[in-house]
């Protein structure tokens, strides 16, 4: 912000690296508080303020909640170099001079800030202000806002473990049962950054007499605290969707992918802001509701290295199919020999008399339309015959047959 008055043609503040997109914990915020007046000016003090916070703010009826927490809170006076003072300590600032006082602070250690952040109702905001106190007149200032990012590590033990869940639905059709909905579902690890994928293995059972539609969306979730009440706003950023299903059928997602979009990380550390993701995997059935599977992400800045993941992978896939309410050991990909179930893994009846309905909306119920199912038949599998009458009498060129 610069500030244009009768006495003062520029009073602004100016980073020493205005292409410094983000500061985090332990940076240095430095510039100097540029002035040119249009008459003579006398100045007392400068003083400069380092402020961060976090406001909530939002109506509900008549009544208005607010809260705010403060991050930073720096003060200081500058003063410019080689310029005499009077009496009083005042500076005479003249026309046709730029004046620059200097400044610099460093941020707080790790731990006691959190992300910059703006949303609908609430932000978390840092800037600098320069105060300009004058003999007599009231006092002028001028800001300029900077963006923090605190760096999050999704190579960590927490994030880098798997997240499972299961969850199922029973159906009803004028009061008598209509079978179930089921989704059993697993990620190999919680935390993502911009442009990741994320590997969805999944199972979805329809036994009751609708044809439903598996999905899968990444979620926010943002939410407000002020005096005591919690505001919550919720919104779909990225969707993928798999094959109808009949009834009576299943189908298999392996290692199905959701690209993440471009995201603000998760904000965390914050008492009365909070910014959650989660990978959303459901289910819709007409005329009834959703089957819902939520599970928990984790949006960083430091990206997945590869490292130190398998092992701790691996011993949770184990562990989750060791467990009785857990249905994931259909998830693992089949050992050898291969069988025709691991190349289609559609299990829909491949005929052209089984009509199938298309949604082309992908949220309402409205929109179904028949389409013909596309045909497509798998190559067999690799495979070996060994004649065993012929194996007994000894080796032979036509003893073994290989087909491809």
């Amino acid at each position: 912000m610069v500030i244009i008055t009768k006495k003062l043609k520029t009073f602004e503040v100016v980073f020493h690296d205005p292409t410094k997109a983000f500061y985090s914990s332990g940076d240095k915020v430095a510039g100097n508080i540029v002035v040119e007046v249009s008459e003579v000016t006398k100045v007392s003090a400068m003083r400069v303020f380092g402020i961060g916070c976090a406001k909530v703010e939002y109506a509900k009826g008549k009544h208005r909640y607010r809260e705010d927490i403060e991050y930073l809170k720096y003060e200081d006076t500058v003063y410019l170099e080689h310029q005499p003072r009077d009496s009083i300590g005042s500076v005479t600032l003249r026309p046709g001079n730029r004046y620059e006082y200097m400044f610099g602070f460093e941020l707080p250690h790790p731990g006691q800030l959190v992300s910059s952040y703006k949303g609908k109702f609430g932000c978390v905001q840092y800037y600098v202000r320069a105060v300009m106190e004058r003999p007599s007149q009231p006092a002028l200032q001028c800001e300029k806002p900077f963006e923090v990012e605190e760096p999050l590590d999704i190579n960590t033990p927490d994030l880098l473990a798997p997240a499972a869940g299961t969850k199922e639905k029973k159906l009803t059709c004028m009061f008598i049962p209509d079978g179930h909905v089921s989704i059993s579902a697993k990620i190999d690890r919680k935390g993502f950054c911009e442009g990741e994928d994320i590997c969805i293995n999944a199972k979805f059972e329809n036994t009751c007499s609708r044809i439903v539609v598996p999905k899968a969306a990444i979620m926010v979730k943002h939410t407000y605290q002020a005096n005591g009440r919690t505001k919550v706003l919720g919104q779909k950023l990225s969707v993928v969707r798999g094959n109808h299903i009949i009834s009576g059928m299943c189908d298999m997602w392996q290692s199905k992918t959701i690209r993440v979009p471009r995201l603000k990380p998760s904000l965390l550390g914050c008492d009365i802001i909070h910014v959650d993701y989660a990978l959303r995997i459901y289910v819709h059935i007409p005329g009834s509701d959703k089957v819902v599977l939520e599970l928990p992400l984790v949006i960083g800045t430091i990206p997945f290295n590869g490292f130190g993941s398998r092992t701790n992978s691996m011993s949770s896939q184990a562990e989750s199919l060791n467990t009785p309410s857990s249905s994931f050991g259909s998830l693992r990909l089949p050992s050898q020999p291969p069988s025709y179930s691991n190349i289609s893994r559609d299990c829909r009846i491949d005929s052209p008399l089984t009509p199938l309905l298309v949604d082309y909306d992908a949220d309402e119920d409205e929109g179904l339309f028949m389409r013909a199912p596309e045909l497509w038949y798998p190559p067999p599998p690799a495979y070996s015959e060994v004649d065993e009458d012929l194996k007994q009498q000894g080796p032979c060129s036509s003893g073994q047959l290989n087909h491809e």
